[in-house]
């Protein structure tokens, strides 16, 4: 008689607790399935950046500055479009200055630029011209005048980098180059021309 009792106390139980015991298994069920289906666009749910552009500018100025709050870049256009999908400005008539560890300052100008959010690169359209002054490095020695022309230049600004795909009238103080590539490293001061090179050497005075 005991053993017939606490059968059916335990049947009685486990009936009892069966609608309980089912819920916790669909539960952790369908949080498995939230957890290993496949998620569609950004993290965060929001709509994916849209390929027009979010904001327009005239007249403007957009500063860049580092860390120490030194101002390393400016962005100076008659009009500006900000693109959301690649984070990128589209400068109409631009005049970037970007400075370097000593605060000398380096001026690209074109009609159009598409420039980095965050004012590391610029590339330069049509007219593309970028300019650094003579300056003395801190470890001695002079650096002439180093002017960039052509239809394209792409600055990578924060490396103080120049380079192009396509052909580039380099002039280093008096002397005049030209390449149908190049690229110039104004930290090493080092220039490299390929392609059909050609140069006028001035005489030194």
């Amino acid at each position: 008689m005991n053993t017939a009792r606490l059968w059916r106390q335990g049947r009685d139980q486990l009936a009892a607790w069966l609608p309980v015991l089912v819920m916790m298994l669909f539960a952790l069920g369908s949080w498995w399935l939230v957890r290993s289906a496949p998620r569609f666009g950004p993290e965060g749910g929001g709509p994916p950046p849209s390929a027009e552009p979010d904001y327009f500018m005239r007249e403007f100025s957009v500063r860049s500055f580092d860390a120490d709050g030194r101002l390393k870049s400016e962005i100076v256009g008659s009009e500006g479009q900000h693109f959301p999908l690649t984070d990128t400005l589209e400068v109409q008539q631009p005049r970037i200055r970007s400075y370097d560890e000593q605060g000398n300052p380096t001026v690209a100008t074109a009609r159009r630029a598409v420039a980095k959010g965050d004012g590391s690169e610029a590339e330069l359209f049509d007219n593309a011209r970028v300019v650094r002054e003579a300056v003395t490095r801190p470890r001695g020695g002079d650096l002439p005048r180093m002017e960039f022309l052509g239809a394209y230049l792409h600055a990578f600004i924060d490396e103080d980098r120049v380079s192009s795909d396509k052909p580039v009238e380099l002039r280093r103080g008096a002397d005049v180059f030209t390449g149908d590539r190049f690229s110039y490293d104004d930290r090493s001061g080092v220039a490299v021309l390929t392609g059909q090179v050609r140069g006028v050497l001035q005489p030194r005075r």
